[in-house]
């Protein structure tokens, strides 16, 4: 595989937004309908480590996916969940990282099809923090690409029980590559607290 995209733009900026987090709005609700915000961090937290886990092709982590539980969020996570992402995205920078199977919160999955989620799920958990925090959310044109490169691909495939993605929002054509990912993900563009 050759121009490797570097998912440590996406992971900074994430980590920035979380930093940016008060402890009164962890109870806030999110773009992402089954978490509120404290829920949702903690699912960045669990993507963050399988998805370093995966890089290495570490398969001792087991079980399902990350959940989302604002109770088992540390003392420390505005401090820990940032180097965890730094951690992921470093993990992603080695190519072997990106070739071969692997295995992502229990899936099995060809190494760059894991590097292309856990893009996708930098760049729109970023932006659901965003939203959710009334913060600014910005994307460099690398990892945007990257994202709807991979959430387009899906948004064609047969839908799924267990998809990721909710029903597509329909978006106006001449809508902004960020708010075509946003709608393909199930998630309104104009989405507000």
């Amino acid at each position: 595989m050759t121009d490797l995209p570097d998912l440590r733009p996406a992971a900074e900026h994430l980590a920035t937004l979380l930093g940016n987090v008060a402890d009164d709005q962890l109870g806030a609700p999110t773009p992402c309908t089954e978490y509120a915000l404290g829920d949702l961090i903690d699912h960045v937290s669990g993507l963050s480590l399988a998805f370093t886990a995966a890089a290495a092709k570490d398969f001792s982590q087991t079980g399902g996916g990350p959940s989302g539980d604002a109770t088992r969020l540390p003392d420390d996570w505005r401090t820990r969940i940032p180097a965890q992402l730094t951690a992921m995205a470093e993990a992603w920078r080695d190519p072997a990282a990106w070739d071969g199977m692997t295995q992502a919160g229990g899936i099995q999955l060809p190494g760059s099809v894991a590097g292309a989620v856990a893009m996708n799920e930098l760049v729109v958990h970023g932006w659901d923090i965003a939203k959710s925090t009334g913060q600014q959310f910005r994307c460099d044109a690398v990892s945007l690409a990257s994202a709807l490169e991979f959430t387009s691909a899906r948004a064609t495939e047969e839908p799924s029980p267990d998809s990721p993605f909710g029903p597509a929002v329909e978006v106006p054509t001449d809508a902004t590559p960020l708010d075509k990912l946003v709608g393909l993900t199930g998630r309104n563009p104009a989405w507000q607290p």
